[in-house]
């Protein structure tokens, strides 16, 4: 499922990163690998604010659609 679907709180592996070869890079270098554990912090809006090899990110619901977990 999407990472824009997770509750707040629970931290979960990432399956897989989808999106063009860009969008992955950008998100890879983020932090946000196969393999990686990510737990979203807060959700305003659709927007969220997640904990990614310990750094806090925020990030899009259309990017947070294209990380897998």
């Amino acid at each position: 499922m999407p990472l824009s679907m997770l509750k707040e709180g629970e931290p979960n592996v990432i399956k897989k990163v989808g999106g063009k070869e860009e969008t992955r890079k950008f998100l890879e270098n983020l932090g946000f690998v196969t393999g990686g554990i990510v737990t979203v912090v807060s959700e305003i809006g659709g927007n969220l604010i997640v904990n990614v090899k310990d750094s806090r990110v925020a990030i899009g619901k259309d990017m947070a659609n294209k990380i897998m977990v």
